[in-house]
């Protein structure tokens, strides 16, 4: 049987790190049933899946917070440092928000407890994929109660952003993907992407996740 290229191009290759075994099966099972997921990798280690990741590129990780030799935490900013355009989708049985924040900050594009079901999995994988970020209400949560914490700390010093810049920070705390973002403010996606990134170093933030907190923050959202 001939497979489409269209079909081809457009699916999503995916790797799971993660010490269950069961659980990595049940997870590889459900989303292999999708046309275009392809469960490419498994690792029962952050170790073993950096090894992986020397020979095969997925799109998107489905990567465990506790797991022996070494864990998603400290997976995370390997992956992020060394693949920056390979989506992660964080794991794990608690909804420890200030955890969320700080692998949020650290570069994760998602965190879902392992009771979701296969459709929130694969709605997550596929949003990571097409719009970089796949916030729920446990993200959204952990996110506004980080920076309720935050307000306590000594204010940075002002940033200046301008007309240009806010629309676009807000329209990215719309989760609107950088393609709809570039039709709206009539510029090149690549413009845009280029505007995202000096406003992460204008405000100090590491992720997209980090920039609406931000706005959250200084209340762009509002203005």
């Amino acid at each position: 049987m001939k497979t489409d290229r269209n079909e081809t191009a457009n699916m999503i290759n995916i790797a799971i790190a993660d010490d269950h075994v069961l659980y990595r099966a049940g997870v590889k099972t459900a989303l292999s049933q999708k046309k275009d997921i392809k469960v490419i990798a498994e690792a029962d280690n952050g170790m073993q899946l950096l090894n992986l990741l020397k020979h095969i590129q997925p799109d998107v990780i489905l990567l465990d917070i506790e797991m022996p030799i070494m864990n998603g935490i400290a997976t995370l900013p390997e992956i992020k440092q060394l693949y920056p355009q390979i989506k992660v989708i964080m794991l794990t049985m608690h909804d420890d928000h200030s955890m969320i924040t700080k692998l949020m900050e650290l570069g994760a594009n998602s965190y879902l407890t392992k009771n979701s079901d296969s459709e929130i999995i694969y709605d997550a994988v596929k949003t990571c994929f097409e719009q970089e970020y796949y916030f729920n209400a446990l993200t959204n949560k952990a996110l506004i109660d980080g920076l309720r914490h935050k307000r306590s700390d000594d204010s940075p010093q002002e940033v200046k952003l301008n007309d240009k810049e806010i629309t676009i920070l807000r329209l990215m705390c719309e989760e609107k993907s950088t393609k709809e973002i570039a039709d709206i403010v009539d510029l090149s996606p690549r413009t845009v992407e280029a505007i995202r990134d000096k406003l992460k170093s204008k405000v100090g933030a590491k992720s997209t996740a980090g920039l609406i907190m931000y706005a959250v923050k200084h209340n762009i959202m509002a203005q």
